[in-house]
């Protein structure tokens, strides 16, 4: 094992607990920049951007009003793009990333999408639940997601009632969520489904409510246990289970450490360090500690929204600053790299790995970079001789290859140009 030196590795933390240093990062050690970025003091960066309220979604129109349809579709696109642009803007603007960042992982493990959802508010709402859990107890969470109103409608909770379950949402919390594959039965999912009827959202209501008439009050058969299991207690039986804890560890060791699983003894210590309270800030001290986060073979491809999350705050540019046109072109960007915000393309979640360096991903991704770097900061680099040295400082970049060195040098007259094309190489779309 190659072990990243002190500089490089408190750039993977910034990289893997956040969205990459910002200029003077990393010039803290990795102790204190380990604490810093899983403590729990306030942000004001995070707290000047305050999540804006676009109101309840529009009335669907009758299918004959052609015009009505159209103006309230237009509606909920605008409202939709609103919610977008604000977490970008709050993931650049936060002086500490890590609680937008592991908000945008727990977005993706509990992957909600507004194309079905068709509410904005209720999106932000469950962005806001998520947030609040985003590095607390992982029951807390668990808890505030089965009774989500977004979740709810994304995974068919209206339809499950007394009577005529609807098995959605009891089979994607236990195989998804919290347990895996091949940890529960098909009759636990339909008794699952029985213990969570009841459960009903509307789209202009950021609370689900429980219809006692809709519920099944009656006994159920769960996972070895029998009771008269509720939501809560449903969540509890499930994360109770011995298969869970790992589960959620490996799933936080996949996003941040390594698409190869931890071996058997680092992950005995991670379960213990997320304990019976499910700690997850105790689980993430915990994998930093560990040699393997080190190890400079454990790189990993940056999301589309992790990549421009990134470049956007090392670069100094808040989406909320750019006049409306150019600010249109950051999600619009984003589609094409085929990840957007709220917008994951099933209950699964986002790819990862390679799947982000495609062809078309490459050109999407440089149409990108050039609308970031034609407004960034690039005073210092324009200034400094080695001007390759200087944007990877600025992006945080540990070395360039001898390639990418060649090709910073044919573009070098040109800062902007310089900018877009460093963006784009290996060694930053790539968090080593």
């Amino acid at each position: 094992m190659v072990v990243l030196s002190e500089r490089a590795a408190v750039r993977r933390l910034h990289d893997r607990l956040g969205f990459g240093p910002r200029p003077g990062d990393l010039d803290r050690g990795f102790a204190e920049t380990r604490d810093r970025l899983l403590g729990t003091g306030p942000d004001a960066g995070a707290a000047a951007t305050p999540m804006p309220s676009p109101g309840a979604p529009p009335e669907r129109p009758g299918k004959q009003d052609k015009a009505a349809k159209q103006a309230a579709t237009k509606q909920l696109q605008a409202q939709a793009a609103q919610a977008t642009l604000w977490w970008l803007d709050r993931m650049t603007a936060a002086d500490v990333a890590s609680v937008e960042r592991l908000t945008w992982f727990w977005h993706g493990h509990f992957a909600t999408s507004e194309q079905k959802v068709r509410s904005p508010e209720l999106m932000l709402a469950q962005n806001q639940a998520q947030r609040d859990h985003a590095l607390g107890s992982f029951t807390d969470l668990a808890r505030a997601m089965v009774v989500d109103p977004a979740l709810l409608l994304w995974l068919d909770g209206n339809s499950n009632k007394a009577g005529k379950p609807n098995e959605n949402l009891a089979r994607e919390f236990m195989e998804l969520f919290t347990l895996g594959v091949g940890h529960y039965t098909e009759d636990d999912v339909r008794e699952a489904a029985r213990a969570l009827t009841g459960w009903t959202a509307q789209r202009d209501t950021t609370t689900a409510k429980l219809v006692p008439k809709r519920h099944d009050d009656g006994e159920k058969h769960i996972l070895g246990a029998t009771g008269d299991f509720a939501a809560q207690s449903f969540v509890d039986l499930v994360l109770g289970r011995p298969e869970s804890a790992p589960f959620v560890a490996e799933r936080i060791w996949f996003r941040l450490v390594s698409s190869a699983p931890p071996a058997p003894d680092v992950l005995n210590r991670l379960v213990a360090a997320y304990g019976s309270r499910r700690d997850i800030r105790a689980l993430l001290r915990a994998i930093t500690a560990e040699p393997a986060f080190r190890d400079s073979a454990t790189s990993l491809v940056k999301q589309p929204v992790e990549w421009l999350a990134g470049l956007l705050r090392a670069f100094g540019v808040r989406p909320g600053s750019l006049d409306e046109k150019t600010r249109a072109q950051l999600p619009a960007g984003l589609r094409g790299l085929g990840q957007v915000p709220f917008l994951p393309p099933s209950v699964g979640g986002w790819a990862a790995g390679g799947a982000w360096l495609t062809t078309s991903a490459g050109v999407a991704r440089l149409h990108l970079a050039q609308l970031v770097a034609a407004h960034a900061d690039l005073g210092v680099v324009a200034k400094a001789s080695d001007k390759a040295a200087a944007i990877g400082e600025l992006l945080g970049v540990d070395a360039w290859s001898d390639r990418t060195r060649a090709a910073l040098a044919g573009v070098a007259g040109d800062v902007r140009q310089l900018a877009t094309v460093a963006a784009c190489a290996p060694e930053y779309v790539v968090s080593g």
